[in-house]
């Protein structure tokens, strides 16, 4: 996803492209694989999937599970670049929080949250409180801070001020802040903020939850962008083998396939094409779970996202599941796709994902997958490859913007500019014809 993004980026950009893949469909890693069959052999399932499952061509499974939140980065790429007419999205219906072996709904309205079981009388008021501090909250005018500083007052420090006790600091910073660890705690409180505020932006944009999801899985957002790429001359190679990246005096000067040169001068890819140039940063664990009943306690949702705080299960860093259905097209009439994952801590991997498996009871049939988490150690300065991150635990795309943003910095030497895309898209357009 972020090198189609990327190569739909420099093709507005004005810069010729060619993208390459070895793959025999869009999107690497986060592609959606469809018929049912290939997952069972890209999993080395023996057999056929059963009939039960229906028909093969009516699944599309994403090997990476994420949604999109309605305010954030991804979704604004999608509308500047207008990639959008291309996919369509539903709400997610609910969010839910993990607590002492039960699963609550993260309260999306004011009413919701009065009602809700998760907090005491008090707390909520002191809860209601810090949700209005937060929404006004702005960091370039100082007399909203009241007596915060942004940039040096830690969050725990805020969480302090406003009184707010171990289990709603745990739904704060896990189910609306989205953080993975505590971490964030003792770090200045400006960033924890502004996710909240993202969270609450996003919730007020449709109402159910924060996230989008498109129909037909999340391998159609690669094909949007690639197609983003083609209208402004970009081309692209399907199935096609990458030989060797050819490097003269330290720079990257052509990509070997086939017997041929496709000479360049600069290049994005994953991590998986320069094994020499990254180092493991961590793993992921991911279950692919196909069930035929909505995950209980969910007021049968036919979508929806469970985070498991890690205080909840003694780990270090949280888990999570993101269930979607026939609804989105995704899978066969009556089943459901659960997936979870989590950053992978110890030596046993599947037992630590065991808490989220317990809510999805009973599984049909299940998937895992255990990937390396590579990070570049060269960024392109002098080679002038660009490498994009692993995916990680995350179930949204902030941080795979984030690193888009980055390799762009890296490539044009400037901050990627959204107002600056949109200005260029009217340029080879024209203002008239868009209308």
């Amino acid at each position: 996803l972020q090198e189609c993004i990327l190569s739909g980026i420099m093709s507005v950009n004005g810069k010729k492209v060619l993208h390459m893949d070895r793959n025999s469909y869009y999107g690497g890693e986060s592609a959606s694989i469809t018929p049912l069959e290939d997952l069972y052999k890209r999993f080395n399932l023996p057999g056929t999937p059963p009939e039960s499952m229906g028909r093969g061509r009516d699944w599309n499974v994403d090997l990476i599970p994420k949604f999109l939140m309605a305010n954030g980065q991804l979704v604004k790429m999608l509308l500047y670049t207008e990639v959008t007419r291309y996919l369509d999205f539903k709400v997610i219906e609910g969010s839910f929080v993990y607590k002492g072996g039960k699963i609550y709904k993260v309260p999306s309205t004011e009413a919701e949250a009065l009602a809700s079981s998760l907090m005491g009388l008090f707390e909520k008021r002191r809860f209601r409180k810090f949700l209005v501090y937060v929404a006004n909250f702005d960091e370039n005018d100082p007399k909203t801070f009241e007596g915060v500083d942004p940039k040096k007052t830690t969050m725990r420090d805020v969480y302090k001020k406003f009184d707010l006790g171990q289990d709603v600091i745990d739904f704060t910073g896990h189910a609306l802040a989205l953080y993975r660890t505590d971490d964030y705690l003792d770090q200045p409180c400006q960033e924890t903020i502004n996710r909240i505020k993202l969270y609450s932006e996003s919730l007020a944009r449709y109402g159910k939850s924060p996230y989008l999801y498109p129909l037909y899985g999340l391998g159609e957002l690669p094909q949007g962008f690639a197609r983003l790429s083609a209208i402004y001359g970009g081309t692209y190679m399907l199935n096609k083998p990458i030989e060797e990246i050819v490097v003269e005096n330290g720079k990257v000067v052509g990509v070997k396939s086939e017997g041929e040169v496709a000479r360049c001068k600069q290049l994005i890819c994953d991590p998986s094409y320069v094994s020499d140039r990254v180092s493991k940063v961590g793993q992921v664990i991911r279950v692919i779970c196909i069930l035929s009943h909505p995950i209980r306690n969910t007021n049968d949702a036919n979508s929806c996202q469970i985070i498991i705080p890690q205080n909840q299960v003694n780990r270090k860093s949280d888990i999570y599941v993101c269930m979607i259905s026939s609804a989105h097209n995704v899978a066969a009439q009556g089943k459901y796709i659960a997936i979870a994952s989590t950053t992978v801590e110890t030596a046993e991997p599947e037992r630590e994902i065991k808490p989220a498996l317990d809510l999805l009871e009973p599984i049909e049939q299940k998937f895992v997958s255990i990937s390396d988490l590579f990070a570049p150690t060269d960024l392109g300065t002098e080679s002038q490859i660009f490498i994009s991150r692993t995916y990680d635990a995350t179930t949204h795309f902030e941080t795979t913007c984030d690193d888009i943003k980055d390799i762009y910095k890296r490539m044009m030497g400037s901050d990627f500019d959204f107002e600056e895309m949109k200005r260029k898209k009217n340029d080879i357009y024209g203002e008239e014809e868009q209308q």
